[in-house]
Parts: structure tokens; sequence; C-alpha cells
């Protein structure tokens, strides 16, 4: 490992000192050779010196510049070669020196990059694989102990009960799907069913549902997690009301359900939520924004928030009667959006969160 000057990216020009390729060097040492046997030999006509020792003379000077470039060579391919075979043994944490004004430099960087992006990856499967393990494990416990209750006869099987141990099931059900969709995700196996559609109707329907589900069930099935908020109201604003857009429905339907339940979840008692949906720039394009009353998202968390299993670090994240969720419906959001060659992102707000979706709509077709 080097504690050496900061890295450079590859492909980026080399400024300072020596800027001499490889090829630059090997070409010089043939030059100096044949300089300094040429210089001897003119040294033995003048001296009238043997041809014997500026023979040897010569043979050893040029073999001596010749180690010295090649040791200059090839000791940092041995630190690649070891850095590469000790990455293929799963440590990432070598890095490779890239003080070299050359070929070797560029190469050493693209090691070095390559071996942050695995560290990068191995973290993230190591977190999706604990986060995982503990969301599976707090349903499967919940639905546990209501059934052992039940069958040590400490709690009897009535509706009540049977309500609780489906609430759990479903619970674990929805993260299951959850994980099911970013599997697709990273496969690259979910296809877009794009078509167009009116957006005051269509976002209309999408809020009645988050409506009825709650009042009838207590609760959001919205692939992050579910609430019992029944204090939230509301709110859609779609301006003009003829607004159409192209895109897939089903997938908006997950990045406005996600961002609805992520809202209310955050929202204070008795708090409102707003989705407005406004014209885009091109034909048929979106801009979605869901507004919410809570305590906002802190800037330097802007960039994370859409994170896998990210549940932010805000003081009392969640509302009354919200489970906290898996962390995975902004993940989700992000998902569906970016199928579309769309944007999301956290937008400036005087008060709460605001969330700014941008789906580019029909590709405009060249004249």
């Amino acid at each position: 490992m080097s504690d050496g000057p900061a890295r450079r990216g590859p492909g980026e020009p080399w400024g300072g000192v020596s800027p001499f390729s490889i090829k630059t060097k090997l070409g010089a040492l043939v030059i100096i050779a044949v300089l300094i046997t040429t210089g001897l030999s003119m040294i033995a006509v003048r001296t009238q010196t043997e041809l014997r020792f500026i023979t040897v003379f010569s043979m050893i000077a040029t073999l001596l510049i010749t180690q010295f470039v090649a040791h200059s060579l090839t000791a940092p391919l041995d630190e690649m070669n070891a850095v590469a075979r000790s990455i293929s043994h799963g440590d990432y944490t070598r890095r490779v020196r890239d003080n070299r004004r050359d070929e070797l430099g560029d190469l050493a960087g693209t090691i070095n990059l390559m071996a942050d992006e695995l560290e990068a990856q191995d973290q993230q499967r190591k977190e999706l694989v604990a986060n995982v393990s503990h969301e599976l494990r707090t349903p499967i416990a919940g639905l546990r102990a209501v059934l052992e209750n039940v069958v040590d006869g400490i709690a009897e099987a009535d509706p009540e009960t049977m309500r609780t141990a489906l609430k759990q099931t479903e619970r674990l059900g929805r993260l299951v799907e959850t994980l099911l969709d970013l599997s697709r995700l990273d496969n690259g196996v979910v296809p877009l069913r794009l078509r167009r559609f009116e957006v005051w109707p269509y976002l209309s329907g999408v809020l009645k549902e988050a409506n009825m589900v709650s009042s009838a069930r207590g609760g959001m099935a919205s692939g992050s997690g579910s609430h019992t908020r029944t204090d939230v109201h509301l709110h859609l604003d779609v301006s003009p009301p003829e607004l159409t857009a192209h895109a897939d429905p089903e997938r908006i339907h997950q990045v406005v359900a996600n961002l609805i339940d992520n809202a209310i979840k955050h929202s204070p008692p008795h708090g409102r939520v707003t989705v407005k949906a406004r014209r885009g720039a091109h034909a048929e394009s979106l801009v979605l924004e869901v507004l919410d009353e809570g305590p906002g998202i802190p800037r330097s968390d802007w960039h994370r928030v859409f994170e896998r299993f990210n549940r932010g670090a805000v003081s009392r994240p969640h509302g009354p009667g919200s489970d906290g969720g898996t962390g995975l419906g902004l993940a989700i959001a992000r998902w569906a959006v970016d199928l579309h060659g769309g944007r999301i992102g956290v937008a400036e707000s005087d008060r709460g969160c605001r969330i700014l979706v941008t789906l580019p709509g029909q590709p405009s077709v060249p004249s």
C-alpha cells in the first residue's frame, strides 16, 4: 500500500516532470549505448588503446545502463502483479504506487481505480446481506411469536391475532417482492411498456388507491414498508388538467406510490402531502413533485436518500403508526425513473422535503 502523492485518474494528462513514455526511454537507451560505443572507439583510435579494453568498457557501461532502465520498468510490474494477486484473493485494500509519468503510471492508475470499485462493490454486497438478513428476521420473528402464543394457548386464534400474523406475513411478502424487483433491476430483465396516458385521472387513481388501502387495512403496501397514517391529507395538483405523458404507467405507479409512502411517514400529525404534475421541456415529457411538511432532509444527505436500505438520519424520522419501512422504496423509485432515462432527486424547499422527478417523454423524431 502506498501513502504517496494523490492518484490521478487514468487518461488524465501528466503535469510536472519528464512525461517520457516507455518507447522514448527504450529509444534513448539504444542511442546512449551507440554513443558510448562510438565515443570509446574514437578514444581508442586517438590514444592507441587496444580494442579489447574498449570493447569490455563499452559492454560494462551498456549493461549497467540497461540494468538500471530494466529495473525501473520491471519493479512496478512486480508490484502490480502482487496487488493483482491480492485482489484475486479478495483483498481490495492494496494499491499500486502511481507516481510514474509513463504508460506504467497509467496502468497503475487503472488498477487502483479497479480496486476502488471492487472494494466498494464488496462493501455494498456485505451491507446488502446484513440488511436483508435483518429485514427478514424482523417480520419472521413477529410471525413466529404470534404463532407460538396460539400453539401454547397463551393467545386465542381470534381475528385480531390472525390480523397481526397476516400483517407480518404481508410485510415479509412486500420485502421479498421488493428484493425481486431489485434483482430484476440488477439483471436488466425489466422491459418498459411505454404508452401515452392522461396524467390527471392516472394520478388521481394512485392517490385514491393510497387513501382506500390506508383506510381499509390500516397500511399501504408500497414496497418500502407500511404505515397506519390516516391523518395525513393527500392533495393533487395537475396543470394543465388535460396534461398527457408518455411512459410506463406501472413503473410510474411504483415511483409515485413509494414517494407518497415516504412523504406520509415523515409528515407531522394532520400534515399535507402534495403531488404536482407539470409539462416538461419535450413532447409528452413530465415533471412530478412530491412535497411533504415533515422535517426535511439535510443537504449533506441528499445524495444518499436513494441508496438501498437508507432510512435517513433525522431525529424521529417516521411518523406515528409507521414501522420504519425497509429503506428500499426510494431505491425502487430511482430504479424506475432510471429505466425511463429520467432524473430523480431532492430539490430545494421552504418547508419539508421536495422530491423532483423528470421523465423525458416521447423521443423526438428527426425530420
